[in-house]
């Protein structure tokens, strides 16, 4: 399961990678981001669905999102905090069942995460040492994601996402993070081939993208983990 990760901060690299008409006016996240943090996530336009046909609509924007999916059922500031704590990941063989995850999950509500790195702690050693995981030719990686919204009491509209995981026990380098006897997951990492599709996948669709993501395609070294900053409220 990953809590921490690398955003992608340069706008130019994210039009390299991801296409699309990406604003200038979206601010970078932070380099490292944590549950309840703002980063960037992006995903088909509201209109496309409307009208997919419609060439004034681009394929794909970019918005700001916190890191944790908040459901729009939540009631208050209180309980966003809390379920983000708690959704940053998603089991993608739960995640259309559990009241969190079901409704992102039932309307394809499918995003992208942009992240450089990813970090998961490897316990061979007997204590968690922080590791630094990235694509071996040091591309930004696109992580399958679920996104949602909320109104807080006190107004406006707030995005969030969450990160979908698949089982990990027999992929060959991710096997090896998390603690002894615990299952392993690793985030769904797409294919760049797939972006587009997985965008526009319906709920039947969905489950087609939840592979795990060739290990020789990845690298991984030890990290020291960076501090982390205060955390940030749902309404600010």
């Amino acid at each position: 399961m990953c809590s921490h990760y690398e955003g992608v901060n340069e706008i130019k690299r994210l039009r390299a990678k991801f296409g699309g008409k990406l604003p200038d006016e979206v601010f970078p996240p932070k380099n490292d981001i944590w549950p309840g943090y703002d980063s960037l996530l992006i995903r088909r336009p509201r209109e496309a669905a409307l009208d997919p046909h419609d060439d004034a609509i681009p394929d794909k924007e970019l918005l700001g999102g916190r890191f944790g999916l908040i459901p729009h059922w939540v009631k208050d500031d209180k309980q966003a905090t809390q379920m983000m704590r708690r959704c940053f990941n998603a089991r993608s063989e739960t995640a259309a069942k559990l009241p969190a995850f079901r409704d992102a999950w039932k309307y394809s509500r499918h995003c992208i995460i942009p992240a450089d790195a990813i970090y998961e702690p490897d316990w061979r050693t007997g204590k968690a040492i922080p590791t630094r995981i990235t694509a071996i030719d040091d591309e930004p990686l696109g992580v399958a994601g679920l996104w949602s919204w909320w109104q807080p009491p006190a107004g406006g509209e707030v995005h969030s996402f969450t990160m979908l995981t698949v089982n990990a026990d027999e992929h060959d380098l991710m096997k090896s993070f998390h603690k002894p006897g615990d299952e392993k997951r690793m985030v769904v990492i797409l294919n760049p081939d797939s972006y587009d599709a997985w965008l526009a996948a319906s709920p039947e669709e969905s489950m087609d993208f939840m592979r795990q993501f060739p290990a020789d395609l990845l690298k991984a070294e030890a990290r020291p983990t960076p501090p982390r900053q205060p955390k940030e409220v749902p309404n600010e």
